[in-house]
């Protein structure tokens, strides 16, 4: 096991990391911008080191800084949690050159997944159902047209390297297919240096859902049941919840079963999701995520699996600390990602808390690492916290959040609570009655939270 890992991360996930970490007795180092200074990971952590300013390519993404700070700390893990380098199949490849463990999946694995377009190959390969579309990136219009008119309008147009929306253009007709493919191009150079995009079938009403896997990159491989991540805005997750009120028991094994087959075929190694479009009862793939999940607790919730522990003895050379017959899902689980955003607008509201208080009591967690007096910086993403329910049922779960919802305060700026008091009163959402379009129909439809 290792004495000592650096969390190249910040905020809330940086927390989790280091709250696994102590509690598997391991020394943690915090790296932090000048602008993290404050953040509760560095006060907390055995040792910190500043990293750079700000901007996240002059600290969080900062290779040679990041090594400097595991050379003068000794540290001889990395944990990259979500986001920054945690999908950097070179990063991985630096660290192992200098000795030094990257907890995460290996190189080729996140080099494989993090093109779409041989990530969908492999799929294939490995028997995961997939959206019919195109079998490599569109090189000219005239190619897409006869693609698309070959599965059916309408169609999706997609970045081969890319993620979280950007590079993704519906065209219902061929009358859209060229501005599509113009518009999904430029938005991919500009995101990720890469225009190469491909073509999929666009569903109309379908679920996201997610298997979530461990492996242990010896061909030992379990999935752990699934999310429903279909409350979304702007491809962006809002809400979460295990198990899905969209699958049945035979469902849920039918999946998990294809999915931990591949995984176990492909001999990955750690925590990663398996991601999906469900509808009238199909599953079709459409990627994978190489890294821990923002909505990992909901998981954890229902199964008492803590994910990042796994995730570190994996890391270490240790065994699965369970197999398949060992994963029971027990109750449900939702999240809500609460964001420093206008909860009509959704514009970032950085600034002081000048207030926080919790929400507490049976079956309440609180992923977060704000406090009062903490001032949320405007250089990094919006997230104040997750607030993570369970319950033995859906409808005691929903009930749950409902009260923690009301219970919460954060004053100084301005969050998404309001919304997520609205959503869970909402009787589509009391009935399980949505897909990836809803909350975008709901908003546009709802001015006024």
């Amino acid at each position: 096991m290792f004495s000592k890992i650096l969390i190249a991360n910040r905020g809330e996930i940086a927390l989790r990391i280091l709250r696994a970490c102590k509690e598997l007795g391991i020394a943690t180092v915090a790296v932090h911008s000048t602008a993290d200074a404050d953040a509760m990971h560095v006060k907390l952590a055995d040792e910190s080191v500043c990293i750079g300013p700000p901007p996240a390519k002059d600290s969080y993404l900062n290779v040679p800084s990041l090594l400097a700070a595991c050379e003068i700390t000794g540290a001889e893990a990395v944990h990259p949690g979500y986001g920054f380098l945690s999908e950097n199949a070179r990063f991985a490849e630096i660290l192992a050159d200098h000795h030094i463990g990257f907890i995460g999946p290996k190189p080729e694995h996140i080099r494989l997944m993090g093109d779409k377009i041989e990530a969908k190959r492999t799929a294939k390969r490995l028997g995961i159902p997939c959206v019919p579309g195109s079998e490599g990136g569109i090189t000219d219009d005239e190619e897409a047209k006869r693609v698309a008119a070959d599965i059916g309008y309408p169609v999706l147009v997609k970045a081969a390297a890319g993620g979280g929306g950007r590079g993704m253009k519906v065209a219902r007709t061929a009358a859209d297919i060229e501005v599509a493919l113009a518009t999904a191009r430029s938005e991919a150079k500009a995101a990720f240096g890469d225009a190469t995009v491909y073509l999929e079938k666009y569903l109309e009403k379908p679920r996201h859902i997610e298997v979530q896997v461990l492996g242990d990159g010896r061909g030992n491989a379990i999935h752990i049941g699934e999310r429903d991540c279909s409350l979304q805005r702007r491809h962006q997750k809002v809400w979460e919840e295990s198990p899905s009120p969209a699958l049945n028991a035979d469902s849920r094994h039918k999946i998990g079963t294809v999915v931990a087959n591949a995984m176990r075929e492909l001999k990955y190694l750690s925590a990663g999701t398996v991601e999906f479009l469900y509808e009238n009862g199909e599953f079709y793939f459409i990627e994978m995520n190489t890294r821990i999940q923002v909505e990992h607790p909901v998981t954890e919730m229902v199964t008492g699996i803590d994910l990042l522990n796994e995730q570190i003895r994996l890391a270490a050379g240790l065994p699965l600390s369970f197999v398949q017959d060992d994963i029971t899902l027990n109750g449900h689980s939702i999240e809500c990602r609460i964001n420093a955003e206008n909860p009509t607008t959704f514009r970032p509201s950085p600034g002081r808390i000048t207030y926080f208080h919790p929400p507490g009591g049976l079956g309440v967690r609180v992923d977060s690492a704000v406090y009062q007096g903490y001032v949320i910086p405007p250089y990094y993403d919006s997230l104040v916290g997750k607030l993570i329910v369970h319950g033995k049922t859906r409808n005691e779960c929903l009930m749950r959040l409902r009260r923690a919802l009301d219970e919460i305060v954060v004053d100084g700026i301005e969050t998404t609570v309001p919304l997520f008091r609205t959503l869970v009163r909402h009787p589509d959402i009391a009935n399980g009655l949505y897909d990836i379009h809803w909350l975008e129909h709901f908003l546009a439809g709802s001015p006024d939270i």
